[in-house]
């Protein structure tokens, strides 16, 4: 069961194309049994509507401080009190000058000011505003009283700008989340293990500005990460260009080729570890020469050969040197998946293979959530289509019996 079910969640959204994000964070926190209810400021009604965010929480939004029918009964003091925790996503910069200043100028700022319970803002702004001097100071200063923060994360903007302040992904704020509000009796069982997990896709360079690649976004391993460090785990995540916050507490190790991810993984698995988790969608060929230089078309030709040779099997490797106590797999299928999972079990000697269907559009590659099923080497098993984030505890659950008692 969700650590989720019945937290209350107020969600305060701020003015920034972002807010389209939030409607996903929304969805995400519902599924998982949370109550969400929502405040937004004026700047957030020119991108989101109060009718599609009242249809997706399911209940009315609040966006005014002075809401005559509202405030009869002190209506944002009581709002403030429901409260387990305050979500801001996306927090602008103006929000958050607003905030460490300690204005009450609207409903949402009102509202934090008069909670005592924890806030966690997703910064989200051009990569300028960000690395202006007043809001790092403003950001500092939040933190230094308490208020939590996921991101923002590196990349393309919608300005076009490349650079940090893109909002996290919903899913990762979600994580952040679902960690917040977890008991603290959850059993610590993994505390001096070391979990090494590999996440995203890998790029092969044909040459200085081309590669192939895959649709893999990193989401399943980056949550398999945060489940194993939860329960008490050392883990090492080896990840291939991915847009994702790395998970609190992980070694991240960053890689682009198969030929690196391997490196990485032999030296992060001495002398031994003791699971290893091949999430990564790793490419199967590269170029068997990449060019040095930026190969250019020619007019008169129609068609390009290029002459590629196999990646190293990463996970049978590791399989056959012994790296870890525990391997293991991924099968991401587009037909006939359970026999061609079952195949890769046996010919690459795993203990364990995790198979999906990535033909699914709701599922896979680029999606919030997945189903899955696992397979050993005499059991079989296929828990409910889930969010990443709760599929991922399942699966380290099912891991760590399986280690305990691999009949």
């Amino acid at each position: 069961m969700s650590n989720l079910v019945q937290k209350r969640i107020l969600l305060g959204i701020t003015g920034g194309i972002a807010a389209y994000k939030s409607i996903e964070l929304i969805r995400l926190l519902t599924k998982a049994g949370a109550e969400v209810q929502v405040v937004l400021t004026d700047g957030a009604k020119a991108f989101v509507t109060e009718m599609t965010l009242q249809a997706i929480s399911g209940h009315p939004v609040r966006s005014t401080l002075l809401d005559p029918n509202a405030e009869a009964g002190m209506g944002h003091i009581e709002l403030a009190k429901w409260a387990d925790l305050i979500v801001i996503a996306p927090a602008s910069a103006d929000f958050m000058a607003r905030y460490a200043q300690g204005m009450a100028n609207d409903l949402l700022t009102t509202l934090c000011l008069a909670t005592e319970s924890p806030v966690l803002l997703a910064p989200a702004m051009n990569q300028a505003m960000w690395r202006h001097p007043a809001t790092q100071a403003n950001a500092a200063l939040l933190t230094e009283r308490g208020v939590l923060s996921i991101g923002p994360a590196d990349g393309a903007q919608a300005c076009g700008d490349i650079g940090p302040g893109r909002m996290s992904e919903p899913s990762d704020i979600f994580n952040a989340i679902s960690t917040h509000f977890e008991d603290t009796s959850i059993a610590q069982d993994l505390t001096g293990q070391h979990w090494v997990i590999t996440a995203g896709p890998t790029m092969e360079a044909i040459d200085p500005v081309r590669f192939i690649s895959n649709h893999s976004s990193g989401k399943m391993g980056y949550a398999l990460a945060t489940a194993a460090l939860a329960r008490g785990a050392k883990v090492t995540l080896v990840s291939g260009p991915v847009q994702l916050t790395p998970p609190d507490g992980a070694n991240v190790i960053a890689v682009k080729s198969a030929d690196e991810m391997l490196a990485a993984c032999k030296q992060s698995m001495q002398p031994q570890a003791d699971v290893f988790i091949g999430a990564a969608a790793v490419a199967d060929f590269k170029m068997k020469i990449a060019s040095e230089q930026k190969m250019k078309k020619q007019a008169d030709t129609e068609e390009l050969t290029l002459t590629l040779v196999k990646n190293p099997d990463i996970i049978a490797t590791l399989a056959q040197q012994k790296l870890a106590k525990s391997i293991v797999g991924f099968a991401a299928e587009t037909q006939n998946v359970i026999e061609y999972a079952k195949s890769k079990l046996e010919r690459k000697g795993l203990d364990m293979i995790i198979a999906n269907d990535v033909s699914r559009a709701d599922i896979g590659f680029n999606q919030d959530e997945n189903q899955v099923t696992v397979i050993t080497h005499n059991k079989t098993w296929s828990p409910d289509k889930a969010a990443k984030s709760e599929l991922a505890s399942q699966l380290v659950e099912c891991i760590q019996q399986h280690i305990q008692s691999p009949s």
